[in-house]
């Protein structure tokens, strides 16, 4: 059960909610965002590109069906603070090994809850995006408005030299942590077809297990490198293809990778999510800017204009490219967020290469774009051939 010791939340415009406070006895500092999935809310934890912010989630109730450890994203929660307006007082599921309170106060991360997050997220969308200061710790109003504004935000920061991987490392060579959830006397998980495998270097940018898994599902063996790998390590396993994962942070700031994929993209079939589609387009001479409040939750449209099909679609991400530079770069912008036509895609016209903005592995969300991870696989197939 929640505590019930007060908490806050401080802007750095002087705002202030109250409520109970629940995991850790903290206080953290962040860039305060908000997410508008209904379910999904441990995935939303421990993703990599939370790294740094604090999350609101606008679900009323958070914490019903626990933890679990198979759906986990990364080694452990990556916010900085959670707020929620309800932390549910039963975690009924039977996969789940422990509450979300707990989880979070293993983690040392303060939550709130009981404070009115539609308020919070109005406020966002309104004003943009703002630094808070969760204190469960018994910090003062003053102190935490303070330390709202002292915090330096996300422009020009690198945060991904804080979640990649530390050595390069294949992921789940035998394929046991990659097993598609299937319920008995079911074919819920679909009939998984034998095929070729191909060897992919994954960059690892702060890369959700979740998009792992799903290439490995989609024929791949997954060798993971480094955000600061040179190219002439990843050419040297003599990869059928290269893959760009999600991320937290600026992308502008990860100039060391734009150098790498610049290399890469010349001779390697490559795809990129999130942040790996941003650093492509830094990687093509064009430039990204930051957005008012981000996109984040499981209900994002996108359209594809080449086929014009819409599709919807999970997404986290604080940045966007700029549509203009990408075309006269040379690329083609091929999706479109129906909500505010920030590109949500783009490929190459003479290499086999592309990326979205979006989260095609979904987790939590839709999905609709689980076909993009098998146009990677023709990509490569038809390159290696």
């Amino acid at each position: 059960m929640p505590n019930e010791n007060t908490g806050i939340i401080a802007f750095a415009d002087g705002t202030i909610f109250r409520g109970r406070a629940f995991g850790a006895a903290a206080t953290c500092v962040g860039e305060a965002c908000f997410n508008t999935s209904m379910t999904g809310y441990q995935e939303i934890l421990t993703d990599p590109s939370y790294y740094s912010q604090i999350v609101t989630m606008t679900a009323v109730q958070v914490g019903n069906y626990g933890i679990s450890p198979e759906d986990l994203e990364s080694d452990g929660p990556k916010v900085k603070g959670f707020v929620v307006r309800e932390v549910s007082p039963l975690a009924s599921n039977w996969r789940s090994r422990q509450t979300i309170q707990e989880f979070l106060a293993e983690a040392g991360i303060p939550g709130i809850e009981g404070v009115d997050t539609r308020a919070i997220a109005k406020k966002l969308r309104a004003g943009g995006a703002m630094n808070a200061c969760i204190s469960t710790d018994g910090l003062s109003d003053a102190e935490a408005v303070k330390q709202a504004a002292g915090f330096s935000g996300l422009l020009g920061v690198d945060f991904v030299k804080d979640v990649t991987a530390v050595e390069p490392y294949e992921w789940d060579p035998d394929g046991g942590q990659s097993i598609p959830f299937s319920v008995e006397g079911t074919d819920l998980a679909g009939v998984q077809a034998e095929k070729k495998r191909y060897r992919i270097a994954a960059m690892d940018f702060g890369a959700k297990h979740s998009i792992f898994r799903k290439l490995r599902q989609h024929g791949f063996d997954v060798h993971v490198f480094p955000a600061q790998a040179s190219a002439e390590a990843i050419r040297a396993i003599e990869p059928d293809g290269v893959f760009l994962s999600n991320g937290p942070g600026d992308p502008s700031a990860v100039d060391y990778a734009h150098a790498t994929v610049k290399d890469l993209i010349e001779d390697y079939p490559t795809f990129g999510i999130c942040l790996g589609h941003q650093i492509i387009t830094h990687a093509l001479g064009a430039k990204t800017f930051k957005l008012k409040f981000g996109h984040r939750g499981g209900n994002q449209p996108v359209k594809n204009l080449e086929t014009g099909k819409v599709s919807i679609t999970a997404q986290n991400h604080g940045f966007a490219s700029t549509r203009e530079e990408l075309e006269k770069c040379g690329a083609i912008v091929t999706e479109i967020n129906l909500n505010d036509d920030t590109v949500e895609g783009l490929r190459l016209k003479d290499r086999p290469v592309f990326s979205v903005q979006y989260h095609p592995e979904a987790a939590p969300g839709p999905n609709d774009a689980d076909a993009l991870f098998e146009h990677f696989y023709d990509l490569v197939q038809q390159h290696a051939s």
